[in-house]
């Protein structure tokens, strides 16, 4: 990988995607002990009073997640927990 002379690197698709970072992303860039690292942004959310509960509902929009996607992520939180 090379900068250009404005100081840019392109980030190779595999790792965008993988990473989920699309065209526009807003991301967080660190360096520390001569490493930088580029992580996407947390999604900016409010905290909104649904009946009883509190739910956190995102400030921009968003796509939906897809209850495969859910499902998904779920699994892999409860595997990584268990190992």
């Amino acid at each position: 990988m090379t900068i250009d002379s404005a100081g840019r690197i392109v980030i190779p698709r595999d790792i965008r995607n993988a990473i989920g970072l699309t065209a526009g992303a807003t991301v967080e860039i660190d360096a520390s002990d001569g490493v930088i690292t580029i992580e996407p942004a947390p999604l900016r959310v409010k905290i909104v009073k649904h009946g009883r509960i509190f739910v956190a509902v995102p400030e921009e929009n968003i796509e939906t997640l897809s209850e495969d996607t859910v499902r998904a992520v779920r699994d892999k939180l409860r595997n990584d927990r268990v190992r």
